[in-house]
């Protein structure tokens, strides 16, 4: 893989949940691309497994590994197994997460006649369904929480390391249908904040990559029709990024790699960095 510029990390093991997805699995090629051995945890190990593939096919080191990041034993279970081929992580990319139907509106915004509306599948704010809510901010929040407690307990015994958490745009500022997940990942971007805090005495340094709006398989129905022309949502997300596109997986990378390297991130702890093509900067005037 191609990087931008290279960073050290000869002698790391890194450890990216969600490995299997778009941009996760590009965070890892590059992580590899610098040295470091990566272990892809995905909930589904073939994902997993042809990132490893691709990495290794490539001169990288990488093996895949199934993980659930909300069962307390399969990432407990995952870590024995990635210290037994590679020891303890030194990094930790958080990058699973995603969104679900049940915790999204069918409007971007209440009218008085959405309050007799009884049609299928019709979903107001008064019609969420706290099951669909809890997942989606348990997937988000916890799936970053949970993991974070079970890697960096070496990182704390040894001699520190880095984490590095996936927030979103709809930290800064939510966008319309999605309250849980915006939610969820506004409690990433504080629980970032706290970690950074909590962490430092033991030398680990805890950052956030905030993606602006980048076409992943969980969103490309909804900014794109089957043609590859832009929906309404796509065309108003481009309307109001100033650089007028979605990212590329790869403008991730420089960020990541940045943050990562403790030689030229060293000092910077707590931080939520936007990658967005201005959309956090855009008043929308």
């Amino acid at each position: 893989m191609h990087v931008p510029f290279h960073v050290d990390l000869k002698n790391q093991v890194a450890v990216v949940t969600g490995g299997g997805g778009i941009l996760c699995s590009v965070m890892a090629e590059a992580l590899a691309a610098c040295g470091a051995r990566v272990a892809v945890l995905d909930l589904r190990k073939p994902a997993a497994d042809k990132v490893a593939d691709a990495i290794r096919a490539g001169g990288g080191e990488a093996c895949g590994f199934e993980c659930n990041v909300l069962d307390i034993d399969s990432i407990k279970a995952a870590n024995a197994a990635i210290e037994a081929v590679y020891g303890p992580a030194t990094i930790l990319v958080n990058g699973a997460g995603g969104n679900h139907p049940k915790g999204t509106t069918s409007r971007e915004q209440l009218t008085k006649a959405d309050l007799g509306h009884r049609a299928e599948g019709f979903v107001s704010f008064f019609d969420l369904d706290p099951a669909g809510i809890q997942f989606v901010f348990n997937l988000n929040f916890l799936g970053t929480l949970l993991p974070t407690q079970v890697f960096t307990r070496g990182m704390a015994a040894g001699q520190g390391g880095t984490v590095i958490n996936i927030s979103s745009m709809n930290s800064f500022k939510p966008l319309t249908k999605i309250p849980a997940y915006s939610a969820a990942k506004a409690a990433v971007s504080n629980f970032t904040q706290w970690l950074a805090v909590h962490l430092a005495p033991v030398h680990i340094r805890v950052n956030a990559i905030a993606p602006g709006f980048f076409l992943t398989d969980q969103n490309r129905a909804l900014l794109t029709n089957a043609d590859g022309s832009l929906t309404a949502r796509g065309k108003t997300i481009q309307a109001h990024t100033p650089m007028g596109t979605f990212g590329n997986p790869a403008d991730l990378v420089g960020a990541l790699l940045w943050l990562v390297s403790g030689q030229a991130a060293g000092f910077v702890t707590g931080t939520v960095i936007p990658v967005d093509g201005g959309f956090s900067a855009f008043s929308g005037v």
